[in-house]
């Protein structure tokens, strides 16, 4: 009996060392937990066209937004953890464990970290009708208008959803949460006048920045932007301890063998820290992640206590 399950885990072990060793030997899906168009969907695309140039695979996005990443999440947990579905994802499945209470599964238990990509602040920009040209006057006009304000997020869960949150009970406002599916989407009705304000990422607000079709009043960086040196960060602007940071990271299923997560490691570590990804992560107002594997998972830890603390502080939902 002992010899049989000797030779069992001894075959087992053999298997997934010639899986690991071969990988990849077909098409690769990474999952893009928001819609077209975002950040985490321009990531997703540029780590699908280097990893074909690096292993000759045909690598595909596939968009599934809704419900601030949790059903790009599940999608990836249900996976086998073979290496080849993946998640490009922000902090929304971290967040989404304390926001949804039958969630059905824990992303801290059921994926397994990969790899830091890059982190970036997330910017207040209102629409140019508000009258509000700074965070104080946003605050006083809020306070004047109680829930007639309204303010957009890329879907319930994600990091501009909870980093309002946190803005409504540091500045004791009552403002009017209209979610969308991914944060473009949330941009263009900003851009519309069809909600008053959000808190974006620098790479979807920029450019409507610049054309003057939106107004930016501060980042929530602890330093300033270098995208945009001019705007000040919210702690300047007048809200003490205000920080709040998108994060973007790769994941795979939990199960996924060491080599293989060591092998994925080093090749998105490899194009995180290239002058051409440095380069565009710049342009977009964000940072090339440094944490190692390791690291990364301990800071994950530490995020969901956080942002836990700000659901129930604030009493968000789900919507």
């Amino acid at each position: 009996m002992i010899v049989r399950v000797l030779a069992a885990a001894l075959g087992a072990c053999t298997t997934t060392s010639a899986i690991a060793q071969n990988y990849p030997a077909k098409p690769i899906r990474i999952i893009a937990a928001q819609s077209a168009g975002g950040v985490t969907d321009a990531l997703a695309r540029t780590f699908a066209q280097k990893f074909n140039e690096a292993w000759k695979q045909p690598v595909v996005v596939e968009n599934r937004a809704g419900a601030g990443g949790a059903i790009g999440t599940e999608v990836v947990v249900r996976a086998a953890p073979d290496g080849y579905t993946l998640l490009l994802s922000s902090a929304g499945p971290i967040i989404n464990q304390s926001l949804y209470p039958a969630l059905g599964y824990d992303p801290l238990k059921t994926l397994v970290p990969i790899t830091f990509v890059a982190a970036s602040p997330l910017v207040l920009v209102t629409h140019p009708s508000v009258p509000a040209k700074s965070v104080a006057e946003l605050i006083a006009l809020a306070k004047a208008r109680p829930g007639k304000l309204t303010y957009g997020s890329g879907g319930s869960g994600s990091p501009p959803h909870l980093t309002a949150e946190l803005f409504k009970t540091a500045a004791r406002v009552d403002i009017t949460h209209i979610p969308f599916k991914g944060s473009a989407p949330s941009v263009l009705a900003l851009v519309g006048g069809q909600i008053d304000l959000s808190f974006s990422t620098v790479v979807i607000t920029l450019p409507q920045v610049q054309a003057s079709r939106l107004r930016a009043l501060a980042v929530t960086s602890p330093q300033r932007s270098k995208a945009l040196p001019w705007l000040p960060t919210m702690i300047e602007a007048g809200m003490p301890g205000f920080e709040s940071q998108q994060w973007f990271g790769l994941f795979g299923p939990a199960g996924l063998p060491p080599e293989i997560v060591a092998q994925l490691n080093l090749e998105a570590t490899r194009i995180v820290s290239s002058p051409e990804m440095r380069e565009r992560l710049a342009t977009d107002g964000a940072e090339p992640g440094t944490l190692t594997q390791r690291e990364f998972g301990a800071f994950l830890q530490a995020d969901a206590v956080r942002w836990a603390r700000v659901v129930k502080q604030s009493g968000a939902k789900a919507e």
